[in-house]
């Protein structure tokens, strides 16, 4: 069984994948979970989670216990950070706030160098490529069940390229098309769940 952290995610469908191939994951997002393991999910700045009090920033809680969990060794660390001032769909923006974007780009950073063997970032394309590296992997919904187009990108720590799964027909741009709506960031931002469950399947062999 693993300890898997799942950084930056309120939704828990990576965490519940993790979780239904029997591993013990947590998710940690500034928000509480949406997810049937409420349990499992530390709500407070993911950075306390990697690096304890080292960090000055609000404690994260079980909301099971409404404790602090015990200290962990995380064998793998999957995140999604914030895409707000990284994404190339909000260049225009860019110009505007530099300072927002250096310290995006800083945390993605942190979230690099964190002590974990087994590494998993994931952002939309966007400047990383540039300030950072080029992603080691990009991977549309179609290549795992989802018959729509969103372009995403993996950079990976010891963690192989994910293998399409069940690759179908379909290359709508569903999110892209919703209507505005104060919750329509919510909805880009959660991860498919054929997406979540190759990362449990594949990820977890590979640590095997």
């Amino acid at each position: 069984m693993l300890s898997v952290l799942v950084a930056c995610e309120f939704s828990g469908v990576v965490r519940d994948a993790f979780i239904k191939a029997g591993h013990d994951a947590w998710s940690c997002d500034l928000l509480p979970t949406e997810g049937c393991r409420a349990g499992n999910h530390l709500v407070g700045d993911i950075r306390w989670a990697l690096e304890g009090d080292l960090f000055k920033y609000p404690d994260p809680v079980d909301i099971r216990t409404g404790h602090r969990p015990l200290t962990k060794q995380w064998d793998i660390l999957i995140a999604f950070p914030p895409c707000t001032h990284l994404a190339v769909s909000g260049a225009r923006w860019f110009k505007d706030k530099q300072q927002e974007q250096a310290d995006a780009i800083q945390f993605v950073r942190d979230l690099m160098a964190a002590p974990i063997e087994y590494i998993a970032i994931e952002n939309p394309i966007g400047v990383l490529s540039t300030h950072i590296r080029k992603p080691d992997q990009i991977i549309q919904p179609w290549q795992f069940g989802h018959g729509e187009i969103k372009a995403t990108c993996l950079w990976l720590k010891n963690l192989p390229l994910l293998k399409p799964t069940k690759i179908v027909s379909g290359r709508e741009p569903r999110v892209h098309h919703e209507p505005p709506s104060p919750d329509r960031w919510k909805a880009r931002s959660r991860t498919l769940p054929g997406i979540a469950a190759a990362m449990a399947d594949q990820w977890s062999k590979s640590h095997a």
